[in-house]
């Protein structure tokens, strides 16, 4: 087993959680987070490109030159069995790749064991 977690651009929830059904998962955990990854472009040269006007003041460029600003995303999670990954993968990538900075992450971590509360129940039969 292993849990598949995501970081996605909070207008791409919907979306991905139909996606996700579509293919299967409609079973996910789902949080607001803030937060922030690398810059992508040096401040110095993205400040230029603002202050030459090459460059709109747009939430990103606001985004990218304050410094330690941190910018709210959504964090899901489900856990699958290991040949259901790349399935999982592929219906979050559909949706969120825009080929711009901020499109998230996604990390897969392998599940040792399961315990449903309820019953007792371990393994894969308890999800």
């Amino acid at each position: 087993m292993k849990e598949v977690m995501c970081f996605i651009r909070l207008n791409k929830v919907n979306k991905t959680k139909e996606s996700l059904a579509e293919a299967g998962f409609p079973s996910i955990t789902c949080m607001k987070v803030l937060g922030r990854g690398k810059k992508s472009l040096d401040l110095v040269y993205e400040q230029g490109l603002i202050d030459a006007n090459e460059m709109k003041a747009t939430p990103f460029a606001e985004n990218a030159t304050e410094k330690g600003r941190l910018i709210p995303k959504r964090f899901i999670t489900l856990i699958v069995n290991d040949d259901e990954v790349k399935t999982v993968v592929d219906a979050i990538m559909a949706v969120n790749t825009t080929g711009n900075p901020g499109d998230g992450k996604i990390f897969i971590i392998p599940i040792e064991e399961v315990y449903r509360v309820r019953d007792g129940q371990t393994g894969v039969d308890a999800i």
